[in-house]
């Protein structure tokens, strides 16, 4: 089990559902094009990250190519992503050191091949899925919407709350 990884995977965990609230309170009216681009940005992700857990099992992912045809709608995709963070979350705390070292070969849906061990292909996808919510959050703030707060550090700050105290002495008068 890599630490770092489970770390990375719980943030991505949290910083998916802020995400979703976020999109969840939006005028989906008002914002209906903006919240469509959302949702197309996050059922890529969804469907690379799928992509990449049948490559980790060693399984067929059924997918012809990085995205879905039809969009699902918020709450289904919302349901779709939580699955599959928990799914890396139970992988990464069962797999073991020689097995995160392990490269396994595969094919992109383009017909490319690849080769990535499995800490490479489970860092890829954390990356990737950062590097998409980004986006949703400049398309947020195009609307003049405050993007969820998703950073690595505010989300070390926010579920260890001690953190803050780093470098502080507290005396007692006795």
């Amino acid at each position: 089990m890599s630490t770092m990884l489970q770390s990375l995977y719980e943030y991505q965990a949290w910083a998916n559902v802020d995400l979703f609230d976020k999109l969840e309170s939006l005028d989906h009216e008002h914002n209906k094009s903006e919240l469509q681009s959302a949702l197309r940005l996050i059922s890529h992700n969804y469907v690379v990250s799928q992509i990449f857990a049948g490559h980790l099992q060693g399984i067929p992912h059924g997918y012809g190519s990085d995205n879905l045809e039809i969009t699902p709608p918020l709450t289904d995709l919302r349901a779709s992503v939580t699955s599959a963070d928990q799914w890396y979350l139970d992988y990464i705390r069962s797999a073991s050191r020689p097995a995160l070292s392990e490269a396994v070969a595969f094919t992109f849906t383009d017909g490319d091949k690849g080769f990535m061990t499995r800490e490479e292909m489970l860092t890829h996808v954390v990356l990737h899925g950062g590097y998409h919510r980004g986006e949703v959050g400049r398309i947020l703030s195009q609307r003049s919407i405050t993007p969820p707060w998703d950073t690595f550090a505010v989300y070390l700050h926010h579920t260890d709350a001690d953190r803050r105290m780093q470098g502080m002495r507290i005396s007692v008068s006795v």
